[in-house]
């Protein structure tokens, strides 16, 4: 029972996450570089008192786990813009079981049983399922159809290209089999260099002032003011990372994920994300066959 509650911690801090990101604003790469920056000093702490010992195995591992990631959530930040939260969170959370889940029972062995099987591959359908819901919007009328589509199909695409990557960094320690707690100063190294150089690109496009603008620049004051995001995601990956090791990719990512619910209410009802009736309904139902799908593949951990 321990184990899984450690496995619900990154449910909740990245459930506020992008709630909490979206509220202090920013460009995109002021969002990121908050969350990189605090990642930095968390991990510094964590490795002060459980010291590295460098290998190649760690720093391959750490190279596999931070630049996928660093692109990944630049991609999933600039999703909410087409999607928003409440949409993008239930999607790449879907995709991301689904995709975690796979690599878990076919490379790591995870589900053996008859019942582990069953129940996974069920759970996944379900997922599945609910990822579609979720996708799900009504046709606009009159001038904006065009443009509300075609930022629709932007949405999904980069969401899913996000929640692919998002796969090296959920593996990444599993695969290498190095201690997540090893990884955690180098993997925040890997995300800063990467974050920096996608950060300059994005500036360059989205910032007010220039990339090295007071406001908006890549460590300007929005940038500082995103360290409180960062705290919500360095708790949420510290605790994946032990969870994962504790209970299983399989599992581990699976609970991780189970940050939709608060996401997707939050993304409804504080940032105030606008629906048609037919869209909210069938977002909650697709929410609700996720969390389903989520909880049949934790019950693995059981079988």
């Amino acid at each position: 029972m321990e184990s899984i509650l450690i496995g619900l911690v990154p449910a909740l801090g990245w459930g506020f996450q992008g709630i909490v990101m979206q509220k202090i604003g920013g460009t995109t790469a002021n969002k990121q570089m908050g969350m990189v920056l605090t990642a930095l000093v968390m991990s510094v702490f964590v490795a002060l008192v459980n010291p590295i010992a460098w290998t190649p195995a760690l720093v391959a591992a750490a190279a596999v786990n931070g630049i996928p990631w660093a692109i990944a959530q630049i991609l999933q930040i600039k999703s909410f813009e087409y999607l928003g939260v409440s949409r993008t969170m239930p999607l790449t959370s879907g995709e991301q079981l689904v995709f975690t889940a796979l690599i878990g029972t076919f490379c790591f062995g995870e589900w053996t049983t008859t019942t582990q099987l069953a129940l996974g591959f069920g759970g996944i359908a379900l997922i599945i399922l609910g990822t579609v819901f979720t996708a799900f919007t009504e046709k606009s009328d009159g001038d904006d159809a065009g443009r509300d589509a075609g930022a629709y199909v932007k949405g999904i695409v980069i969401t899913t290209i996000s929640s692919l990557l998002y796969v090296a960094y959920a593996t990444a320690a599993r695969f290498f089999s190095v201690d997540s707690f090893q990884i955690l100063l180098p993997q925040a190294l890997f995300m800063l260099a990467a974050t920096i150089v996608i950060a300059v690109f994005v500036s360059r496009g989205e910032s007010k002032d220039g990339v090295l603008g007071r406001e908006e620049g890549v460590f300007g004051i929005k940038s500082w003011q995103n360290m409180v995001t960062g705290v919500l995601w360095s708790v949420a990956n510290i605790a994946v990372l032990f969870s994962n090791q504790v209970n299983g990719v399989a599992v581990g990512w699976t609970l991780a994920n189970m940050n939709l619910i608060f996401a997707t209410l939050g993304g409804l009802f504080i940032l105030h994300e606008k629906k048609t009736p037919k869209e909210l309904r069938f977002v909650i139902a697709g929410m609700v066959l996720i969390a389903l799908g989520g909880v049949a593949i934790g019950i693995t951990k059981l079988g």
